[in-house]
């Protein structure tokens, strides 16, 4: 098919009530995608990965496809999705009660596009609880095609002023409602974690923030998603709409991509601002490589996916020394890790080794989390989670959900973690948050009273 505005096909997706997803890569120039719902796996608790990948396996086994061209390049059936951070239900009325423990969704409709190629995949399962017929999809689709042409016409007009028109009056300012943990509990808990790593009780321990954000009208996810695409076109911005909330946000760390037996992760921990000219930027990154906190806490994330991989591994492929990853508000050290795998595992056997890395939990793994479970505050739900898509194959590719957030109408809940050890500074660490929440309140329009 004709190449898409993927944005403005989740737009008039979500305007219409349907269940939506978006997997957008400006860099690579690929997009994915989802409407509707023809099947999903929702699979909680700790063997969520596994459990969804024999569901997914045994759904295909009887499955029935038009073409002989299977692969997700080629137009074959995939999942959209999370698998969230514990995998524990939320209740009823927390934040995340939509989404679920975990949710992979075969969609109704997919369009992908890689490079030049785009593709339509329409799926049904008769019998299965969607029981719509092709050629209905397809008449819906020529709908949400039409109506997509023609929002992304009016979004690229120039307005009056000769600039490019936006579907957005941004509220003038918003107002933090509910902080989790206050400044208060913050300073007391980074200070705990920071004494538990001192004493060699545990390596590292990531502390995450939860910011709920009150406008005076609607939040625009649609201009916040275009301003995310154009602002990071090195991450992967993302959006899930469930019963009216979207989580979205724009994620620069891989957790792990397979082709067959070869695989691609990445440790990304160790973080400093930006500059204000190239300058400055060049002394905040050589003074981030200098740093001993920064590069004790990437070190920690490096060491331990090395040895995870380590015993499944036929080759292993790990740069010697971190480099820089600059982003719009931020830099991190990064270390790309390349291997080829003893066996074909497939995409989500290998993510649950994998997750959660020391880079959004810590380390040791189990000591980590009970600390994040004990001192939280909240539950992180999808934030940190595995995100992304799954191929009929069992490769796919799977980011680690960061500076995102969950908005409802007028509400936005934001979420940023910091990596605590021996010698972390609370203030300092507070400011690092607020640098990466600025992400996602500069794309819903602006910096939050008290966010400057």
């Amino acid at each position: 098919m004709d190449p898409i505005d993927p944005i403005a096909v989740f737009a008039v997706a979500s305007a219409r009530g349907l269940e939506a997803a978006l997997w957008l890569q400006p860099a690579a120039d690929r997009s994915i995608v989802g409407v509707g719902r023809a099947w999903a796996v929702e699979e909680g608790g700790g063997d969520r990965f596994e459990a969804s990948a024999h569901a997914w396996r045994s759904l295909l086994a009887d499955g029935l496809v038009s073409s002989e061209r299977r692969g997700p390049t080629e137009g074959g059936p995939i999942l959209l999705g999370g698998l969230g951070f514990t995998g524990r239900t939320p209740e009823a009325d927390d934040p995340w009660a939509a989404f679920g423990s975990a949710s992979l969704v075969l969609p109704s409709l997919t369009v992908r596009r890689d490079g030049p190629a785009s593709t339509l995949a329409i799926a049904t399962t008769m019998g299965l609880g969607s029981d719509a017929d092709p050629g209905e999809l397809e008449g819906l689709w020529d709908a949400l095609a039409g109506d997509a042409d023609a929002d992304a016409d009016r979004a690229s007009a120039p307005d009056v002023t000769g600039h490019p028109a936006t579907s957005t009056t941004w509220p003038a300012r918003r107002s933090v409602a509910v902080e989790r943990p206050d400044r208060a509990e913050w300073d007391r808990t980074v200070g705990m974690f920071a004494g538990a790593v001192g004493r060699g009780r545990i390596d590292k321990v990531v502390l995450a923030r939860r910011v709920t954000y009150r406008a005076p009208g609607d939040l625009d996810v649609i201009a916040a998603l275009r301003h995310l695409a154009a602002s990071a076109p090195e991450s992967t911005t993302f959006a899930f709409v469930r019963d009216g909330t979207t989580f979205l946000g724009a994620t620069p760390e891989r957790l792990v991509q397979t082709r067959g037996r070869s695989f691609e992760t990445v440790a990304i921990a160790g973080s400093a601002p930006r500059g204000s000219d190239p300058a400055e930027d060049a002394r905040l990154a050589r003074l981030l490589l200098a740093s001993e906190k920064e590069r004790e806490e990437h070190a920690v994330v490096v060491d331990t996916l090395r040895a995870g991989l380590s015993p499944i591994v036929e080759t292993l492929q790990v740069a010697d020394s971190p480099a820089i990853l600059p982003l719009r508000h931020v830099q991190h050290l990064v270390t790309p890790i390349t291997g080829t795998l003893r066996d074909e595992a497939g995409l989500l056997s290998l993510g649950g080794r994998l997750h959660p890395t020391p880079a959004v939990g810590g380390a040791p793994r189990e000591l980590a989390l009970e600390l994040i479970a004990d001192q939280e505050g909240f539950d992180r739900g999808w934030y940190a989670g595995p995100i992304g898509w799954l191929g009929a194959d069992g490769d796919g590719e799977l980011m680690v959900a960061l500076r995102c957030g969950l908005v409802t109408g007028p509400e936005a809940i934001l979420f940023a973690g910091c990596g605590i050890v021996a010698d972390s500074d609370p203030a300092r660490e507070w400011e690092e948050s607020r640098l990466k929440l600025r992400t996602m309140t500069t794309a819903l329009g602006g910096l939050a009273v008290g966010d400057r």
